[in-house]
């Protein structure tokens, strides 16, 4: 059986492994729900990035909102990445990682004054900034520190990703970014601002892209505002032109990043832009097919129209079959030859009806057994809750035979302690 994330996720005989780790042993230790992310999965994820970018000046940057865990950031601080940051807490992540602030772009549409000031005094390498009014307020704080904030300008090129709208970042109708047509306007402004310093320029389309054609077209857009930019005199350093490279949760083939990266130097090359530096965003790709989510069973619920498998995950541990109906791999950990397959829905116990991993799967599964959520270690604990008072699971990392607690679980208690009840 050909599992996504292979040959790190993979069936021995009948039990499921991560690396050299037995996964349905984990969970009788650890308990469920248990997030398991492989370090080495990670890590090969990066070597086509890497690999690809050698000879070049550039720098990736790991989309911290992929997953933010601290050993996540460790990993990837330890291979020589810098961080793509959204908040002054994600900041706080890179510095308590041991992530190095001058190898950070700090992107987002809506900083706070309070957050450009952390990111100036951190020394950030770069500020994505998505409108005028941005470019204003941030050379205000810069220059209320005595400081000039580097800054490159987000355009957005009007490309269609073909992915999902949520997370279509590069159209006209998205509130990321400056028009394209009113980057060279804004790049002017920028450059006449006494708190600014202008480095590079910042493209980004999407997440959970499967196509080169979309970066392709997006990247020639780029070049002919590099060019206008340049030809007014706004000198541009680095092009970063963002992430979003898809993975395969189902039948999906994404190219391989260094295939990705090769057509965009040759096209970068072709029209004469060798020489600048390239920064690459990516945050799926590289953890997505790293992770799975593991969760017991706790009944078997047959019905006339439908067949439910209620497990003790729910939505409120992974929400983006319930926010994307996102289709994610869902397999027993353990492959049973004593139960018949049946078709089930997998469901949790949240009180919402939009609380399922999977419709319509076909399982041989029996009470008590672990199931794993396949494709897993991107935008699920990041985007976890504690809905219904629901402690948010704990997270693993393995590594060969290794396995550390990373995140141990919350309890109830966690849960109250910032809240007060009244006189």
């Amino acid at each position: 059986m050909t599992l996504p994330g292979s040959p790190f996720l993979a069936y021995r005989g009948p039990d499921l492994f991560l690396d050299d780790v037995r996964l349905s042993g984990l969970v009788r230790e650890h308990g469920s729900p248990l997030y398991v992310y492989s370090r080495r999965a990670m890590l090969a994820a990066l070597a086509p990035y890497q690999k690809a970018l050698k000879d070049r000046a550039h720098l990736i940057c790991y989309a911290i909102k992929a997953n933010s865990n601290l050993a996540v950031l460790q990993t990837f601080a330890q291979a020589g990445c810098g961080f793509d940051i959204v908040s002054a807490g994600e900041l706080a992540r890179v510095q308590a990682a041991g992530g190095d602030t001058s190898k950070v772009v700090f992107s987002g549409v809506g900083k706070t004054r309070a957050e450009m000031k952390l990111g100036i005094e951190a020394g950030v390498r770069c500020f994505n900034v998505e409108s005028t009014a941005e470019l204003e307020v941030l050379s205000e704080v810069a220059s209320g520190l005595g400081r000039q904030a580097r800054v490159s300008v987000r355009v957005n090129p009007d490309v269609d990703a073909g992915t999902h709208p949520y997370i279509s970042t590069g159209l006209k109708g998205n509130k990321f970014g400056i028009a394209h047509e009113e980057a060279l306007a804004t790049y002017k402004r920028a450059a006449s601002l006494p708190g600014l310093d202008v480095v590079g320029i910042d493209c980004h389309i999407g997440s959970q892209i499967t196509e080169v054609a979309p970066y392709l077209d997006a990247l020639d857009r780029v070049l002919d505002l590099v060019e206008a930019i340049e030809a007014a005199g706004v000198t541009i350093h680095h092009m970063d032109l963002g992430g979003g490279l898809g993975i395969t949760y189902t039948d999906e083939t994404p190219p391989a990043a260094d295939v990705l990266i090769g057509q965009l130097l040759q096209r970068i090359d072709a029209r004469g832009h060798g020489h600048r530096e390239i920064l690459f965003e990516p945050g799926r790709s590289l953890v997505g097919n790293a992770g799975v989510l593991l969760t017991e069973v706790l009944f078997l619920k047959p019905g006339e129209q439908k067949n439910f498998c209620v497990v003790d995950a729910a939505m409120n541990d992974l929400m983006r079959p319930a926010l994307y109906e996102a289709y994610m791999g869902i397999v027993n950990a353990h492959q049973r030859a004593d139960a018949a397959q049946q078709v089930w829905d997998v469901v949790g116990p949240v009180c919402e009806s939009g609380d399922w991993l999977g419709r319509d799967r076909t399982l041989a599964v029996q009470a008590g057994d672990v199931l794993a959520v396949l494709s897993a270690g991107a935008y699920g604990m990041t985007m976890a809750s504690n809905y219904n008072t629901r402690g948010r699971a704990a997270e693993l990392m393995v590594d060969g035979d290794q396995v550390w607690v990373i995140r141990e679980r919350e309890t109830v208690s966690d849960l109250f302690r910032l809240e007060h009840r009244i006189a």
